[in-house]
């Protein structure tokens, strides 16, 4: 299995961009996504840049890894999977109401 992981441009080009994920940096290719400003978070998957984030998902992602991390050590790990807590599963649009 593979992650991509939410990470905050600090500085680059069209090309490659020095970016940050909890205190470690790296040189992430972004020619999928262009240059971006200072700031910008994007999903980095083996070091490219596969889309830019909003704050909100970049934040949903962090909390989801941050969960699975808590599982994985036999921690707490519901409260990073507020939004899903008290939701009924919904079935993707493509397989409700086939008619």
């Amino acid at each position: 299995m593979c992650l991509g992981f939410p990470m905050t441009v600090l500085s680059g080009d069209d090309a490659r961009a020095l970016c940050e994920r909890k205190g470690e940096t790296q040189s992430v290719s972004m020619l999928l996504v262009g240059a971006q400003t200072p700031g910008t978070k994007v999903l980095v998957h083996l070091g490219t840049a596969m889309r830019v984030l909003d704050a909100e998902e970049a934040q949903s992602i962090d909390d989801a890894l941050d969960g699975l991390e808590a599982a994985l050590s036999g921690g707490d790990f519901e409260q990073y999977f507020a939004d899903l807590i008290d939701r009924e599963p919904q079935l993707p649009d493509f397989l409700r109401d086939q008619k």
